[in-house]
């Protein structure tokens, strides 16, 4: 098959013909239609996940069909065309069977713990648990983006932090998965406002209806919390952090309502110190969000099929194959393109 692969970290990546996989026993082998450029594929070339063996293959956001079938796969057959969450649980272990997959220890990550999805073909373990069947009507670059950025934000916004329609939500960094968090902040009927430093990235904010964009560029915390307090008079229900700054967890923090709630998605790469004072007074919950499992996908899915959430619409960029390595490279190097990039494989 055809993958990029780096053989050290920040070493330019290149796309080169490598084996092609085999199914685990309870495994598929994908043929990748589609996979999502992310920016925790870039914290992986970068060496900031001590997972990572190398040579490796980056990718984990993938749409495409089965190739190859495990003995023991049960529920999926060759042909069949499916995504996955980046969080593949093992389905026997007490959380997987308590229903929270996406805390699985035993899991794997394409991408991550093995060869990803920037190639022709990628392999993918507990099939029966983790794969997700996709119509054929759902645009390749949407279903690549519910593996990890939609589904990420959606367990947050939703499963954790129970976003209501009325409320206000605060997304705070407008990358790929800050704009996901905003477009189905909006589809849920919540009023939605927008921080970021990048006028462009506001202004892809509002096409997808936000209601409010802050341009944060040389303003200090208390000239943002005022702007915030301006759109939200009352205070905010929920935020997103979405960058990974502890300037910016705490600005999302600071702008809760009392009883609040904070989803966090943004990946730090230091330990962050917390407003605890506040939190402690004002009563504000914080929530993680890493990933969903599989068998919570269908309330996302209905959410696309009814075309109120459509992730097509985040796309900035469709590259090729060959296009990859650099791309993965300047994301690494602080590109703020706004939208989001796909590479189509097939």
């Amino acid at each position: 098959m055809r993958a990029v692969v780096y053989d050290q970290f920040t070493a330019e990546p290149e796309v080169r013909d490598l084996p092609d996989p085999v199914p685990s026993d309870a495994g598929v082998v994908v043929r990748v239609e589609t996979t999502g450029l992310c920016r925790s594929d870039a914290h992986g070339w970068l060496g900031h996940d001590d997972g990572i063996a190398l040579p490796h293959v980056p990718g984990h956001e993938l749409v495409g069909r089965i190739h190859a079938v495990g003995p023991a796969v049960e529920r999926f057959r060759v042909g069949d065309r499916v995504t996955v969450p980046f969080v593949c649980a093992c389905g026997r272990c007490a959380q997987c069977l308590a229903g929270n997959g996406q805390v699985c220890p035993n899991q794997t990550q394409p991408g991550f713990t093995h060869w990803g999805s920037y190639a022709e073909l990628v392999a993918l373990h507990d099939a029966d648990v983790n794969l997700i069947p996709v119509p054929e009507s759902l645009d390749a670059g949407a279903a690549a983006l519910l593996g990890c950025r939609f589904a990420t934000a959606f367990r947050g916004l939703v499963h954790r932090a129970g976003l209501r329609s009325g409320e206000r939500l605060l997304v705070v960094g407008c990358g790929g998965v800050g704009l996901s968090a905003a477009m189905i902040g909006v589809a849920l009927g919540a009023e939605v406002i927008a921080v970021d430093i990048d006028a462009s990235a506001l202004a892809r904010a509002a096409s997808i209806g936000v209601t409010h964009t802050i341009d944060s560029s040389g303003l200090d915390e208390a000239a943002v919390l005022a702007r915030i307090a301006e759109a939200a008079p009352a205070g905010v229900q929920v935020s997103v952090e979405a960058l990974g700054r502890e300037s910016t967890m705490r600005l999302s923090l600071l702008a809760l309502a009392p009883m609040g709630r904070q989803v966090q998605i943004g990946l730090f790469s230091s330990e962050p110190t917390l407003p605890l004072p506040r939190i402690i007074s004002q009563e504000l919950s914080l929530h993680g969000s890493h990933g969903m499992p599989a068998s919570d996908y269908s309330e996302l899915l209905d959410l696309v099929a009814s075309g109120a959430l459509r992730p097509q619409d985040l796309i900035e960029h469709r590259i090729g194959l060959d296009q990859a390595p650099a791309a993965l490279a300047a994301l690494a190097s602080g590109d703020r393109s706004t939208g989001v990039t796909v590479i189509d494989v097939a």
